[in-house]
């Protein structure tokens, strides 16, 4: 692993352009301009650097124009259908003066210098940190180059850069009768010094005629005719496709594999055995399939044969009771709550979850004496990249990631481990393979969202009002593995996210957070963990106590969110769209819930009906979301509804359970997704403001749970603690 980029450090300092170049390695990127007949590009370093010769400009590592004067956007961030390469080219292409249109797209190479996502610390999508990393840098780079571009026109023209005036890709003079358009401009623009990007003025937000508005996503296109290419589509001259089956217990190998009656199926080539994983590499999917089946693999269990749910969870119980890192303290919780006229308790838990994305992992490997060419869609490519020489002992420069779509990413491509197995595999076959994984594999050997288990007390006045708060997290930290500089004193920042810093005014409050990590189970990022879980248990206690002070729900967090105008206005939006109060059905209800986290504020309100079966039926969600200044409200709207839908499979039916060191779950029959005719409606109602972005992908994720839930007491006066929802705990005793 290259440490340098796991402490969020680096050695790389200022560059010149043609250095800058140098560096980036093989460019893969998508024409995503909706008009382009192409679908696919590479250019070499070499190439690049040639073309800078021959005029191309390029004042940063985002921007790239040559001279017929097309732009490209080397894109920091993957695009997993979360609207990203709209919304980023919409910040470049409002400073630069361009056209959304005129801009096409590359994937970014492995650089932490330069593509820094500054929310997380490295060069990865996550944390619904994209717009909110790249506001700033993003309208600098345009700004920079549109500035560049007006000087050398007016250079050309002997008058003033004042004077000038950029528009669509061409300078125009004062007059309008003299122009230029940025490709005529490119020789002349690339001899400029380039001006630090802080001493550029930005564009008052007044004058946004881009940011803010409802475009086109412009990748859309290339999805819908087909010329999209994720990883799973990669092609390549002499490519042999590998199935894959890896040890079903964590920490197993191959015990006996039947390699003769697999190399009897016409068009496998070989059997490859590396103890964790046994893979059958053939001429395509077809042969490799029926070869891992003919080569019956038995396997070795080792160490973690009898783990099972009920284990890990009596350790999370017994290691709950011990006190945790302090992640909050403010006031005296416990002589609050000890002199409180009601006291409450409760015990939260949530289950391990699967990603489950419709794109199995994929990875296509060249391994070759001194290079190594990955095709991959990767969130992470600089760790990718440096596992890879880990592994390989090869130079960083020789490992080249060729990053893709990503046909559902949700944490899950944050890890390499996909890719460290395909070049495991691929040292020994003498062509460049693709390693798929079933959907079995995929869902059994995933990273799952931690197990959490909560205990939670509270006192109240004698008029229902909170006077003390206790909240002890006992779970897994991803943190202390993937990225351990964010551990302060042994506090995972993620894992206590949205409980340390509820949005309510609590005079006595206590946090603290248990590290336990279940022997046999590998855990990572969702979409969104911390607040998938913390969102819940808050929000949900917090409607125990309004239950307890008889208090309506709405109200009752009213009267705690007076210092807290945003958190307010979500709440209040959200019930005043959703007919809070009105009458409803029996077993029909509504549940609110509340939430800071990503940068974000939001609010939802769920409407249910129970039915006499105990099956919960979502009739209607509405959310109301200040995410501050936002760029493109049809892509927030279509991140709400995706991650609605994703966080209530979870609430309904998600769950990974182990026996005997076993994922008991394996396909989309036993680990449910949401399907078309149970999706709710969902409304979504924003709140234009001037603050900073926010983010959206993982809220609504985070706050449906709680939402859900809290409608079901309504419905049924039973209070739901643990999840996914049991609908036999909700059957109608009549």
């Amino acid at each position: 692993m290259d440490r340098q980029i796991l402490k969020g450090r680096s050695d790389e300092t200022a560059m010149s352009r043609r250095s800058l170049l140098q560096g980036t390695g093989l460019l893969l990127g998508f024409a995503l301009t909706g008009t382009s007949t192409k679908s696919v590009f590479a250019a070499s370093a070499s190439q690049v650097v040639e073309n800078e010769v021959m005029g191309t400009f390029a004042p940063n590592g985002f921007i790239r124009i040559n001279p017929t004067g097309a732009v490209t956007l080397i894109m920091p961030m993957v695009e997993m259908g979360q609207g990203v390469y709209t919304s980023l080219s919409m910040l470049l292409a409002e400073e630069l003066e361009v056209k959304l249109d005129q801009i096409q797209v590359q994937h970014a190479p492995p650089n932490h210098a330069l593509y820094v996502n500054s929310i997380i610390g490295l060069q990865n999508t996550g944390g619904s940190a994209s717009v909110r990393a790249f506001w700033t840098p993003l309208r600098q780079a345009g700004a920079v180059g549109r500035n560049l571009m007006i000087a050398a026109a007016a250079k050309r023209w002997n008058i003033d850069p004042a004077t000038c005036r950029a528009a669509s890709g061409v300078v125009f003079d004062r007059s309008g009768s003299k122009h230029l358009n940025y490709g005529e401009l490119v020789e002349a623009a690339a001899k400029l010094p380039v001006p630090a990007a802080a001493n550029i003025k930005l564009k008052d937000p007044k004058d946004f005629v881009l940011i803010g508005t409802r475009a086109k996503r412009v990748d859309s296109s290339i999805k819908v005719d087909g010329r999209a290419l994720y990883g799973i589509d990669v092609r390549l001259p002499g490519m042999k496709v590998a199935a894959v089956g890896i040890s079903p217990v964590l920490g197993g190998k191959a015990k006996t594999v039947n390699e003769k009656a697999a190399l009897t199926v016409m068009g496998v080539r070989q059997v490859v055995n590396i103890d964790e994983a046994v893979a059958v590499v053939a001429d395509h999917m077809g042969a490799a399939k029926k070869g891992l089946e003919a080569a019956a693999i038995t396997w070795d269990d080792g160490p973690n044969s009898k783990v099972n749910n009920a284990d890990i969870v009596k350790q999370l119980e017994a290691e709950s009771k011990k006190p945790g890192v302090v992640a909050r303290n403010h006031g005296d919780a416990g002589k609050a709550l000890a002199a409180a006229a009601q006291r409450l308790d409760a015990i939260y838990q949530v289950p391990f979850l699967a990603h489950a994305a419709m794109e199995p992992m994929n990875c296509t490997v060249h391994l070759q004496k001194d290079r190594c060419d990955i095709w991959v869609g990767t969130q992470a490519p600089t760790i990718t990249q440096a596992l890879v020489v880990e592994l390989t002992g090869l130079p960083k420069d020789s490992i080249k990631i060729h990053n893709h779509l990503i046909g559902g990413g949700f944490g899950r491509r944050l890890e390499a481990d996909g890719t460290v197995l395909a070049v495991k595999i691929a040292k020994h076959v003498d062509s460049p393979v693709k390693v798929i994984w079933s959907r079995e594999e995929d869902i059994q050997h995933d990273m799952y969202r931690p197990y959490y288990l909560d205990r939670l007390s509270a006192g109240l006045d004698a008029a229902g009002k909170p006077v003390a708060w206790t909240h002890r997290i006992a779970g897994s930290s991803i943190f202390a593995r993937y990225y351990p500089p964010y551990i302060k004193d042994g506090l995972d920042p993620d894992a206590v996210e949205a409980a340390a810093e509820p949005p309510y005014a609590l005079p006595n409050i206590h946090v603290d957070y248990v590290q336990v990590e279940p022997r046999g189970v590998r855990t990572s990022w969702w979409r969104g963990v911390g607040p998938t879980h913390n969102v819940f248990v808050v929000e949900s206690f917090m409607d125990e106590l309004a239950y307890a002070a008889k208090q309506d729900p709405v109200a009752y967090r009213k009267g705690l969110l007076g210092h807290n105008p945003r958190a307010l206005a979500v709440l209040s939006l959200a019930a005043e769209k959703a007919g809070w109060g009105s009458p409803l059905p029996a077993r029909h209800g509504r549940g609110i819930s509340v939430q800071f986290a990503y940068g974000s504020y939001v609010s939802q309100v769920a409407e249910v009906e129970v039915a006499a079966d105990g099956s919960v039926k979502v009739k209607r969600i509405v959310c109301a979301l200040d995410c501050g200044m936002y760029v493109n409200p049809d892509t927030i709207e279509a991140q709400v509804q995706g991650g609605t839908l994703f966080g209530l499979t979870a609430a309904l039916r998600g769950s990974i359970t182990f026996k005997d060191g076993r994922v008991e779950q394996s396909n989309f029959d036993s680990y449910l997704p949401m399907r078309i005719d149970e999706a709710p409606v969902v409304e979504t109602h924003l709140i234009k403001n001037a603050e900073a972005p926010g983010g959206v992908g993982e809220a609504p994720t985070a706050i449906v749970n709680a939402a859900v839930t809290n409608a079901v007491f309504a419905a049924t006066g039973k209070r739901v603690r643990s999840l996914p929802i049991d609908a036999d705990s909700l059957k109608s005793s009549s």
